[in-house]
């Protein structure tokens, strides 16, 4: 993070399932660090979930997942109990898994559903883990700097009154994300999570829709009417409308009707990695005009390819060959005085954010589009690939970043809760004025 400092505490997540082969190396080498760093020096926390079979909560896939991770070596200092519904881990689940996992009743932490994701360190800290992890880890003796208890209890307070004001909320905001993996809402984890956050500092209650992007295209009025002007519906309805990463032709037709409608009719929107490629190749057809303008990603031998394979990436070797990591993004002088991307960085002539692509505008259709309108404001540091676009007087901010929407902050003294993802605030900041 920049800051210098060495960390007290480090978190890692070991993922996978006990007992599965691939991650037996895993786990084994856990079981030799914590001899290595030394028991004072090593909590284990161990997800387990708690199936809810008609109200009634069972400890035995908990009980036998326990009894495999022992065999292995490994100890758990506290057992989180995952529950898939809105009701809480029961007292009797508690003593049930306190007695026969061998851990104290307080070392049973219930986490069940709840209405936001930064409900959850609240309900954590209401059953006592703190504790449980100072007591573990010698942390009450640690000596912490006053400025830093102050930030602490800071971010604590401010994160109570958020969380809790959030739940009074009754202005919205309505959001479309247009995607051709929405049957799997994971796909999009972060971008959704990224929005709920930008609300959530918004002051707005974010409405999500899903619109499998296959089901705008006209072949879909006739194959299943219904999920054509359903979609259709919430389309027209929404306040921002968001188009995500993805690979492959199938539903992109969709997604530039989607992309269509919002430069029309000024509806806010963005674009993130394949939407961005799009917005580039709906504006060549649409307004220079170029009816064959296309990816090659989905035709290699068109006449008009205004998205590119960029010449330095492998065509025969996929894994690990995008263009991946941090990389700085230059905005261009004059974008100081109009774009409302630049303001959401802070003004900033530079930003960093992360990338995750294969594909870029085509360096020959560079000028005609930027001559047509189509501003493309934020570059490499070479000036060479175009990395983000808006249009002027429009509330369309579009980036060629990666589809996990991860922006780089700079450190804040006040913790990154009030920080939002900027461009993920933008759409929402602009879909709420939208909505007034």
């Amino acid at each position: 993070d920049e800051t210098g400092e060495e960390p007290d505490v480090c978190i890692v997540e070991l993922g996978g399932t006990v007992g599965d082969i691939e991650s037996a190396p895993f786990i084994e080498a856990m079981r030799q660090f914590q001899f290595r760093v030394g028991p004072e020096n090593f909590a284990l926390i161990h997800v387990s979930l708690i199936p809810d079979m008609h109200g009634e909560q069972k400890t035995k896939p908990t009980q036998a997942t326990i009894r495999d991770l022992r065999g292995l070596g490994l100890l758990p200092d506290i057992i989180a109990c995952r529950l898939v519904s809105p009701q809480a881990v029961q007292p009797e689940t508690k003593r049930k898994i306190s007695m026969f996992c061998h851990v104290g009743q307080d070392q049973v932490i219930g986490v069940h559903d709840m209405k936001s994701v930064y409900h959850v360190p609240l309900l954590l800290e209401s059953q006592g883990i703190i504790n449980v992890l100072q007591r573990k880890l010698n942390l009450v003796d640690y000596k912490i700097a006053p400025h830093l208890v102050e930030n602490g209890a800071d971010l604590h307070r401010r994160w109570q009154q958020i969380t809790t004001g959030h739940e009074r909320l009754f202005d919205t905001v309505h959001i479309v994300l247009v995607g051709k993996y929405t049957a799997l809402k994971d796909s999009y984890m972060s971008v959704t999570k990224s929005l709920e956050h930008s609300a959530v500092r918004c002051g707005r209650k974010l409405v999500l829709d899903w619109v499998e992007s296959s089901d705008l295209e006209p072949e879909m009025q006739t194959q299943d009417p219904r999920k054509y002007h359903d979609a259709h519906r919430l389309l027209v309805s929404a306040n921002g409308i968001l188009v995500p990463g993805g690979f492959g032709v199938r539903g992109t037709e969709g997604m530039m009707i989607a992309i269509k409608w919002a430069r029309e009719q000024k509806i806010p929107f963005l674009g993130i990695c394949l939407g961005f490629q799009l917005a580039v190749v709906e504006w060549a057809r649409n307004v220079l005009d170029i009816k064959d303008a296309t990816s090659t990603e989905f035709n290699t031998e068109t006449p008009s390819p205004v998205i590119i394979y960029m010449p330095e990436i492998s065509k025969t070797h996929l894994g690990g060959t995008m263009r991946l990591g941090l990389r700085p993004t230059i905005f261009d002088e004059d974008s100081a005085s109009w774009s409302k991307v630049r303001k959401l960085y802070g003004g900033n002539g530079v930003i960093w954010e992360r990338h995750r692509h294969r594909y870029e505008v085509g360096p020959p259709y560079v000028n005609r589009l930027a001559k047509s309108g189509l501003n493309f404001i934020g570059k490499d540091e070479k000036g060479e690939r175009m990395q983000v676009l808006e249009l002027k007087g429009s509330e369309i901010l579009q980036e060629q970043l990666e589809s996990q929407l991860k922006t780089f902050v700079p450190p804040h003294p006040k913790g990154a809760m009030s920080l939002p993802l900027p461009m993920a605030n933008g759409v929402v900041l602009e879909g709420a004025s939208t909505h007034e």
